[in-house]
């Protein structure tokens, strides 16, 4: 399986990072895309920027130890994931999972695994930013573990 993992601060171009993707993919039948977004709303007051930390270098061999995960369990053929860090504003791509397989089946539930565990194992850390001039820690979701505890 060939995996790719960046940390960047840079946005990211889906269509350029598919057409890479489908390039290294091999005979793949099925190729999911996942990208997360900023979202602005989930608090009474606006959102202006979520602000991410990351362990270089540690958070990559994490990000890459969740895609050999996910090829141990599904025939995978490829993997990319981006993930930035840095201030991003509501509405702005945070994140990419790109998987490709021989089966679509096997591209979802990879796609859908390294998603889950993103959010639970990779070692980020998000500060929120208000309207009001206030700061927030993210903290973790018990409903991101309830969805990452359905693959044990």
């Amino acid at each position: 399986m060939h995996c790719d993992i960046t940390i960047q601060t840079a946005p990211f171009d889906l269509g350029a990072e598919e057409a890479m993707l489908r390039a290294q993919a091999g005979d793949a039948g099925a190729l999911v895309a996942f990208q997360g977004m900023v979202r602005g709303h989930d608090a009474a007051i606006p959102l202006t920027a979520l602000f991410l930390e990351h362990y270089p270098g540690v958070t990559e061999a994490e990000i890459c130890r969740i895609a050999e995960d996910a090829a141990a369990r599904w025939p995978l053929t490829a993997v990319r994931v981006i993930h930035r860090v840095g201030s991003l504003a509501p509405g702005e791509g945070i994140v990419l999972v790109l998987v490709a397989s021989g089966h679509r089946a096997a591209a979802f539930a990879g796609a859908a695994f390294l998603m889950d565990y993103l959010k639970t194992e990779a070692p980020f850390w998000k500060r929120e930013h208000f309207a009001d001039g206030s700061l927030r820690w993210v903290d973790a979701k018990a409903s991101d573990d309830d969805a990452a505890a359905r693959w044990a």
